[in-house]
C-alpha cells in the first residue's frame, strides 16, 4: 500500500475510534434517559459542536472506508489501476455528500 494511504488509513482509524465511542455513549445515554427524537433535535439544532463532531466523523469515514475497500478489491479481484482509484474517489465523494447532508439536516432541524 502507498505510504500516504497507509498513514491516512491509520490516522482516520484513530479519529473513528474516538468518534464511534462518543457516538455510542451518546446514543446509550439518550435511549436510557428516555429522550425522544424531538428532544434530540432540540438539543442538536444550531449546535456547532454537534455539527463539527459529525462533520469530522463523516470526513474520517469517507477517507478510511474507500482506502480499506480499495485494498480488499485489489486483493480479492482482478480490479487494479486507475479505474479502481476513480471508483474509490467516487465512493468517498458519495459518503461525504450523504454524511454531511444528514449532519446538516439534524443541525438545521
Amino acid at each position: 500500500m502507498n505510504p500516504v494511504l497507509y498513514l491516512a488509513q491509520r490516522g482516520t482509524a484513530a479519529i473513528l475510534g474516538f468518534a464511534v465511542t462518543i457516538h455510542l455513549a451518546t446514543m446509550i445515554y439518550a435511549t436510557r434517559s428516555g429522550l425522544t427524537a424531538g428532544d434530540i433535535f432540540v438539543r442538536t439544532k444550531d449546535n456547532w459542536w454537534f455539527l463539527s463532531f459529525y462533520a469530522l466523523f463523516v470526513l474520517a469515514a469517507a477517507i478510511h472506508a474507500p482506502i480499506g475497500l480499495r485494498s480488499v478489491l485489489r486483493e480479492w479481484t482482478s480490479w487494479h489501476g486507475r479505474s479502481l482509484d476513480i471508483a474509490m474517489i467516487g465512493f468517498s465523494t458519495l459518503l461525504v455528500v450523504l454524511g454531511l447532508r444528514a449532519a446538516f439536516a439534524v443541525f438545521l432541524a
